[in-house]
């Protein structure tokens, strides 16, 4: 139990390290930071398989805060870690062009305490305080080479994440002033007792709504998705890397995803527009992706796309559907992290972003190379890649949902997936050397141990869907969703104040 607030309290400490350390001992910071970094992957991986409920000073929900461990938040602790290890190892040579290291650092852990808290808690008030800690530090990380790109994404960055902001803590403040709690078990199972009592008021309905604009502008769904070309392909590659693989997940997706289905419930209106929201964002994204020269650009409108995915298997709500979505969420968090460090890696050595520039590069830069073409292939869902098994089960849980529609669209955006990819290969890495090229080298060697680190993820984690391996990760983070309402229950029941090691017991 101890794990839990550890997972929030480490990164948040080293945050208020790192501004301490001595400006001229720049590798002090690289070592404290990839050492953090790895002891939260360890701390992490010894969540598998477990379920708690963490009360804060002992005192028990409704009236306490309480963070809450189960299968779903599990897993997303340990994509976080496991991510956020990859850029930061890849950041300790990547961010030699830059100065203040330290503060780099410390906008980091912020972010990544602020993506733990808003999985591990319990209370939509502190959700919101956690997100606000994880936006504001991206906003900022956006910003932090202060060139006129970046500092012009950030802006339109942080105006619209205010926006998404406003109508969370609207929607709170609204479900508060009607059922006095923000405890999410606890208000969980008020919404449920008011619903049972008659048709759904009309206040849920409307808080949902917000809910629904709120974290689907986080997740950059369609249509809510203006600030996200801008701002990913504008941010240092590290920040990108993290943007795109974790954040949006961390405090869109992950938070949609769990208010829906433990807090007010999925119906099939709800449900289908889900699978709405998911098969618009896959559809325009790819079509907005397949016309880019610039590089991070077309990565980041393939973000939008493959979080359509996402939204469109757990929108399903069946049982494979769900587990499709959850598998493709934590396969996507590795590729599109392997495929904008890639993407930060020419631009380090090259200088430039644009595709048409480029050209055989793979003969100079075979790391990055080799790396970048695991990466597209993930994601385009060629065999045996990850990305491949978790988009095969979306699409036959669509059929199997007799969603033939949404199936059929999700196989179109796949092969334009695999055209935009082939373009990417073909016009930066294979084809003729170009003479500006000739004397370029690798890029460094941990940012070489990053990429193929992320880049033996992409295969290994192909063997998720395999029976004994599935029941270890997805399946229970799969069970957190499909037990819906019942949540409340979990989180409320006594069981957890008659642990051995129940905070109030301890205190006793």
């Amino acid at each position: 139990m101890a794990l839990v607030p550890i997972m929030v309290a480490l990164p948040l400490g080293l945050a208020f390290i790192f501004p301490l350390l001595p400006k001229r001992r720049i590798r002090l910071s690289d070592t404290l930071a990839v050492l953090g970094s790895a002891v939260l992957v360890v701390l992490s991986l010894f969540t598998i398989g477990k379920s708690c409920v963490y009360e804060i000073g002992g005192w028990r929900p409704p009236i306490g805060i309480n963070l809450v461990l189960d299968g779903f938040s599990s897993l997303m602790v340990i994509v976080v870690a496991v991510v956020s290890f990859a850029v930061i190892l890849f950041s300790c040579r990547y961010m030699d062009t830059y100065t203040q290291r330290p503060k780099f650092y410390c906008l980091f852990m912020l972010m990544i305490a602020g993506m733990n808290g808003v999985i591990l808690t319990g209370d939509l008030f502190n959700l919101f305080v956690f997100l606000e800690i994880a936006a504001l530090s991206s906003y900022a990380l956006v910003a932090f080479g202060c060139q006129h790109e970046e500092l012009e994404a950030s802006f339109k960055y942080g105006i619209l994440g205010s926006v998404a902001s406003s109508f969370v803590l609207l929607s709170i403040a609204l479900l508060y002033a009607q059922f006095g709690t923000v405890n999410m078990a606890h208000l969980a199972e008020k919404i449920s007792i008011a619903g049972a009592a008659g048709p759904t008021p009309p206040l849920v309905t409307f808080c949902l709504m917000l809910f629904i604009a709120g974290l689907g502008l986080k997740a950059a769904l369609v249509p809510f998705h203006a600030w996200l070309p801008d701002a990913h392909p504008s941010a240092p590659a590290p920040i990108s890397a993290m943007l795109s693989g974790v954040l949006i997940k961390a405090i869109g997706v992950y938070a949609l995803v769990r208010i829906i289905f433990n807090v007010f419930g999925l119906d099939s209106k709800l449900s289908y527009a889900l699978m709405i929201l998911g098969t618009l964002s896959m559809v325009i994204g790819v079509f907005m992706a397949i016309g880019q020269w610039d590089y991070k650009r077309l990565l980041a409108y393939h973000s939008i796309s493959q979080i359509g995915y996402v939204i469109l298997g757990i929108g399903l709500g069946t049982p494979l559907g769900i587990l499709g979505g959850i598998f493709h969420l934590a396969n996507h968090a590795v590729f599109k992290s392997l495929l904008f460090l890639t993407a930060g890696a020419v631009e380090h050595n090259t200088g430039t972003r644009q595709l048409d520039k480029m050209g055989g590069l793979h003969k100079k830069m075979p790391t990055t190379g080799a790396t970048s073409l695991v990466a597209s292939m993930s994601i385009a869902g060629v065999p045996p890649f990850n990305g491949f098994f978790s988009k095969l089960i979306i699409i036959v849980a669509c059929v199997e949902a007799g969603r033939y529609g949404f199936a059929a669209w999700a196989v179109v955006v796949s092969v334009m997936t695999l055209a935009s990819f082939m373009k990417v290969q073909r016009y930066g890495f294979y084809g003729k050397l170009k003479e500006q090229f000739s004397k370029l080298r690798e890029v460094p060697a941990t940012m070489q141990a990053s990429m193929i680190f992320l880049a033996v993820l992409c295969l290994a984690m192909s063997l998720m869907v395999l029976p004994s391996v599935r029941a270890r990760l997805l399946q229970p983070a799969n069970q957190a969703l499909q037990q819906g309402l019942k949540y409340s229950e979990t989180v409320l029941s006594e069981k957890w104040a008659a642990a051995p090691d129940h905070p109030a017991r301890l205190q006793e």
